[in-house]
């Protein structure tokens, strides 16, 4: 945990920049605009350090798993059809995950149905702050365009590391879902960034390219709340190849929607905080390393991470209740995210509905902690199996839990202190006899704080264990080998970082339009 602790500290040499609204009249310098300010940092060309490289190669791992595990699912299957109707022939193009690598498809369509297979499961790394964020979200865009232009594996983790650097400098900065904006306008410019580092582009075109994607990639929240649809998983993967797009055409030449962010008639104008809004963006310094992955954490369980450290409360809590019948209520203190957003605070009767989806019940902590507390453990699909959310005595205890906002909770959920910032709460169980069961917990177990902090044997054991059965023991191998080679690689071994599953076994999309 100390060495943790020290490598978080090394994060924390970052420069301010006061971000507002300004009126036409001012004639804001581009110089002087965050737009401009992050491309400066994406058009640095600082060294990636050591353990910033190993934490990128960790995130492809687990960004391989989850999206193996999701593979045949109907958002996925959708994505990979229209992906496959885009192919690239005889030029060099990206690959898909689950397909050969020797069918090559265009980077926009690679990143739509890498992008879509990845957040599926919602079960890859996250970043809280101010809002919320997926920053693993930015590695299926930023490949497939490097597989597409000849980069090489130094090239990607330059890349990645500006995409992790952007997208959590405004995650801790830039407030979306209070204004129920979805978190992919963050993404969206990170990607470009990352796109721009990749391709060794000049300030200029990457600023352009930052404000494209933004602009073109603010959308509401319904996609995450009521009876959450499989849109969820589609969100990430279309501010990715929007962000693909964003950059083809600034390298063309066109320019964007300027200033982005301060302007008169601008996203934080009319969408964010308004013309009174005020906020400071931290960012490296020229020269700086970017290490902001470091600050990022994964997903032991596949749900909302920040139900992440309750399943392991509920884990270790439910192993002293005897007779569920006589559970009588069960109180959840938590954070003003967590009650809001997947707690009774939502006032979403979906959430609390046995027949909900998958995509809705990975949003109610109630049903989570329900079947954790039962089940003294999660797992990606048997956790959101139908008849498990449809048993009567989990439907019970299911809907004696509910949740409130502490005000110490979620003070320490917004805390810039990784020493003192949680995301978890304090449960009180009370049985029908009076007796209470109380514990808590801040951190799951693989949080870099954690009891259990994930290193790289974890994301391996993770990949094992989601890709069992669905790719074969040489795959796994061959795929392990090539990722943890990643800073040697060349252009032409980029494409070994697709995972091929036999076509047999993978389920065909319906036609479209294409």
């Amino acid at each position: 945990m100390a060495q943790a602790q020290a490598k978080l500290k090394e994060t924390s040499s970052m420069k301010m920049h006061n971000v507002r609204v300004h009126p036409e009249k001012d004639l804001l310098k581009k110089q002087d605009q965050l737009a401009w300010k992050m491309a400066e940092v994406a058009a640095d060309p600082v060294a990636v350090d050591a353990d910033v490289t190993e934490m990128i190669v960790n995130r492809i791992i687990d960004n391989a798993s989850v999206a193996l595990a999701a593979i045949n699912r109907g958002p996925v299957t959708t994505a990979r059809a229209q992906a496959l109707d885009h192919p690239r022939s005889g030029k060099r193009g990206a690959t898909v995950f689950g397909v050969s690598s020797k069918q090559q498809f265009s980077a926009e369509w690679a990143t739509w149905a890498n992008g879509t297979a990845v957040r599926e499961l919602d079960f890859h790394d996250t970043f809280l702050a101010a809002d919320y964020s997926h920053p693993a979200d930015n590695i299926p865009a930023i490949l497939a365009v490097a597989q597409q232009t000849g980069k090489d594996g130094k090239a990607l983790i330059r890349g990645l590391a500006t995409g992790y650097e952007l997208h959590v400098n405004l995650v801790k900065a830039i407030c979306l879902h209070k204004h129920k904006i979805d978190h992919i306008a963050h993404l969206a410019p990170a990607a470009a960034a990352g796109i721009g580092t990749l391709m060794g582009l000049d300030t200029d075109t990457i600023y352009q390219s930052i404000q494209q994607a933004l602009h073109v990639s603010c959308t509401t929240r319904q996609s995450r709340k009521g009876q959450i649809s499989s849109w969820k998983a589609f969100a990430p993967a279309h501010a990715g190849k929007l962000a693909v797009e964003a950059v083809d055409r600034c390298m063309r030449g066109e320019g964007a929607p300027s200033p982005i962010y301060e302007g008169e008639d601008s996203v934080i104008a009319w969408m964010l905080d308004g013309k009174d809004a005020k906020y400071d963006v931290p960012l490296p310094g020229k020269g700086d390393s970017k290490r902001a992955i470091l600050e990022t954490y994964t997903k032991e369980h596949s749900a909302e991470y920040q139900s992440q450290a309750l399943i392991d409360l509920a884990a270790r809590m439910g192993k002293k209740v005897k007779d569920w019948d006589k559970v009588k209520d069960v109180l959840i203190h938590t954070s003003h995210h967590t009650h809001y957003v997947i707690g009774t605070g939502a006032n979403d009767p979906q959430k609390m509905d046995p027949t909900a989806s998958r995509e809705t019940l990975d949003h109610s902590i109630m049903y989570i902690f329900a079947v954790a507390l039962q089940d003294g453990t999660w797992h990606h699909v048997k956790s959101y199996d139908p008849a498990r959310a449809q048993r009567k005595d989990t439907v019970a205890l299911w809907h004696k839990i509910r949740t409130v906002e502490d005000a110490e909770w979620t003070k320490r959920y917004h805390s810039p202190d990784p020493n003192v910032k949680a995301f978890g709460g304090k449960v009180e169980i009370t049985m029908a006899d009076g007796t209470k069961i109380v514990d808590e917990l801040g951190v799951a177990n693989a949080h870099p704080f954690g009891a259990k902090p994930f290193t790289r044997p974890d994301y391996v054991r993770k990949f094992m264990t989601l890709t069992e059965g669905i790719v074969d023991a040489k795959e796994q191998k061959r795929f392990l080998d090539t990722v943890q080679k990643l800073p040697n690689l060349s252009a032409d071994e980029l494409f070994a970082l697709n995972v091929e599953i036999p076509e047999k076994n993978l389920k065909v999309g319906k036609k479209g339009l294409f």
